[in-house]
């Protein structure tokens, strides 16, 4: 009777176990890419063994190399910027654009402190009201106090977004016509040739005179300056959606074409089961390309328009002249950097669950 040699079932089982490991490496390095976090997977696989140089050396590459050129920029930036003088003083350095976007955090945090207590002011008040027994004297009274810094960053978050979906809605229909239809495409191109290119500044005289002459009332589900924003955002950020989406349903493979007209599909099921999974790799770049426009398109209105949000707290901040309007417009400036970059983050993600693309 021949029996296994104990070191070798040893060394199988070690291998089998390594083997299982660096699955779930491969797995994790997945989410690792949309997170932007790619540099913890030649950690994981060092800590594994696997070739310990040559993971260090991916990691170096990964890390360390954009570690360095942030703190080459940041000495840069500290060395040059209190040799340019403008007529509010130097430019901020790094240490005292911190330093103030520590102040707009705790001057959030007040803010959000006196907003509590006028609420339970109210509420004390109605309570006594009801208690008198005249509910009808119970009153709901908003707080008119300034935004915070916090509050201004989600109104712009929320208008990008809300014109961002209009803009989906719109432009992945139009984008399947064009790519199903040559008719379609024709009867589109031009639209998207003439009015792809115009800024947002020319659209927002335009949007800001239709929604106040269309949306009249005062006490409707949305603001006109929330809708002028979003509607500016949706005008300008279709575009390429529109144009990935037709271009990824024009790509489709013939033969699948072909198969579909022989099953008799109908159009609907031909376009949910065969050309919008087909073409959702590039709706999707067309989509993170779209948010992208909408968030610069967005802070350019609010600016202009004056409308809530960050483009508004920077045209105040530089209007107000102060000693530290510079360093809290460059605290905006890196805000919106950013919240840009977690936007795509986001797109990203849902690219990476809802697409199968091999060059993700």
């Amino acid at each position: 009777m021949i029996t296994a040699d104990p070191q070798v079932e040893i060394e199988a089982a070690r291998a089998a176990r390594r083997a299982r490991l660096f699955t779930r490496i491969n797995a994790v390095d997945k989410w690792l890419q949309v997170l932007g976090l790619a540099w913890l997977t030649p950690v994981f696989k060092a800590a594994a063994g696997d070739n310990p140089r040559a993971q260090m050396g991916e990691i170096w590459r990964q890390l360390g190399v954009p570690l360095l050129a942030i703190a080459a920029f940041l000495m840069m930036w500290a060395t040059l910027a209190p040799t340019v003088q403008t007529s509010l003083g130097a430019i901020p350095g790094p240490g005292a654009v911190w330093e103030e976007a520590v102040n707009l955090h705790e001057d959030a945090r007040a803010k959000a402190t006196r907003a509590e207590q006028f609420q339970t002011q109210v509420d004390a008040r109605n309570q006594r009201m009801i208690e008198a027994g005249r509910p009808e004297d119970v009153r709901d009274v908003p707080y008119t106090g300034a935004p915070s810094y916090y509050q201004q960053i989600w109104t712009s978050i929320q208008t990008v977004f809300f014109g961002f979906l209009i803009a989906t809605a719109i432009a992945v229909p139009l984008g399947i016509a064009a790519g199903l239809s040559a008719t379609a495409n024709a009867a589109l191109n031009p639209l998207i040739q003439i009015f792809k290119p115009v800024s947002p500044l020319a659209w927002l005289p335009i949007v800001t005179m239709v929604v106040s002459a269309v949306y009249t009332t005062n006490d409707g589900l949305f603001a006109k300056s929330f809708l002028v924003s979003a509607i500016t955002v949706t005008l300008c950020s279709l575009w390429p959606t529109l144009i990935n989406t037709a271009l990824g349903v024009a790509s489709i493979d013939k033969d699948l074409v072909s198969v579909s007209k022989v099953l008799k599909m109908n159009t609907w099921t031909k376009i949910t089961k065969l050309v919008l999974p087909s073409s959702l790799p590039l709706i999707f770049t067309g989509l993170r390309l779209s948010l992208g426009v909408g968030w610069m398109v967005l802070i350019a209105a609010e600016m202009l328009a004056q409308n809530p949000g960050l483009g508004k707290f920077v045209w105040d901040e530089f209007q107000n002249g102060s000693s530290s309007s510079l360093a809290k417009i460059m605290v905006a400036v890196f805000t919106i950097g950013i919240i840009g970059f977690l936007l795509d983050r986001v797109m990203y993600a849902l690219q990476s669950l809802f697409t199968f693309s091999k060059n993700r």
